[in-house]
């Protein structure tokens, strides 16, 4: 039971951190670190990425519908995907090669600490940098943004820089206003969860069983209720207030995890 209700408290924290720039895997791996909580493989923080997806596609799914429809016939539409699969295509060939020495080196509570607070300053820099916003539907930034984009997504392998920071800020300081920077990062989302999801199933599955499919299944739900909040309410937050709260918020909780670290262990 209490395992049950660490995986709901868990999921939660995947939900409403995995689209703000503040690092999911970094909240599950400190939090879950100071928990105690073990997940066989580690494979219960990247399984249960597959409630926010499904967060991103119940809330978007009229205007993804409204593209699929639109391939056979409209160059815009084909661009877009195309895009998107350019910006997703880094993290997949870098993913696939070191995801072995992800899991086994970089999953560490230090290296979440300081990465968490090094991205919290540099969220503070560029949040008050006077950016020129040339670009504002993320449907309709040029390809090789898209490309640099994916790139810089590659650098939230290491845990505590955030996926959804490292796109976001990419995106701005390549002329994406914050909406648009925000709202690519979820679309891009898609293909690189689903991605990291499907290898991790199939790398671990034969590891995992019936009591790990449970608690997978629990944080699941928990992180699809708690990213469909952040999802709806996201885009409209950042546009009137930016990025700076989650800059503090990071610094902070990076400055408790390394006290907690060295007192604790």
């Amino acid at each position: 039971m209490a395992n049950i209700i660490e995986a709901l408290f868990l999921g939660l924290i995947e939900g409403l951190t995995e689209f703000l720039p503040v690092s999911s895997t970094g909240h599950l791996l400190l939090v879950g670190h100071f928990l105690g909580f073990e997940s066989t493989g580690k494979t219960f923080e990247v399984l249960i990425q597959l409630g926010a997806i499904l967060a991103i596609l119940s809330v978007y799914f009229n205007k993804l519908w409204t593209i699929a429809k639109a391939l056979p016939y409209h160059p815009d539409a084909r661009r877009f995907v195309i895009g998107v699969v350019i910006a997703f295509l880094p993290a997949a060939l870098i993913g696939a090669v070191l995801h072995g020495f992800i899991k086994e080196v970089l999953f560490d509570p230090w290296i979440v600490c300081m990465t968490l607070i090094a991205g919290g300053f540099v969220l503070l820099l560029v949040d008050r940098m006077p950016l020129d916003a040339t670009h504002d539907d993320a449907t309709r930034f040029p390809l090789p943004m898209y490309l640099k984009i994916g790139i810089l997504q590659c650098l939230a392998m290491i845990p505590g820089v955030s996926r959804s920071g490292a796109t976001i800020v990419g995106a701005m300081l390549m002329g994406a206003s914050k909406r648009a920077a925000a709202e690519f990062s979820f679309f891009l989302a898609m293909p690189t969860m689903a991605g990291a999801f499907t290898y991790d199933l199939l790398k671990n599955y034969k590891i995992l069983s019936a009591n790990d499919a449970v608690i997978i299944v629990a944080g699941f739900v928990a992180a699809f209720v708690a990213a469909v909040v952040v999802v709806r309410t996201l885009l409209d937050y950042v546009s009137r207030h930016g990025f700076t709260p989650f800059a503090y918020w990071r610094i902070v909780l990076g400055a408790a995890g390394l006290a907690g670290l060295i007192a604790f262990g």
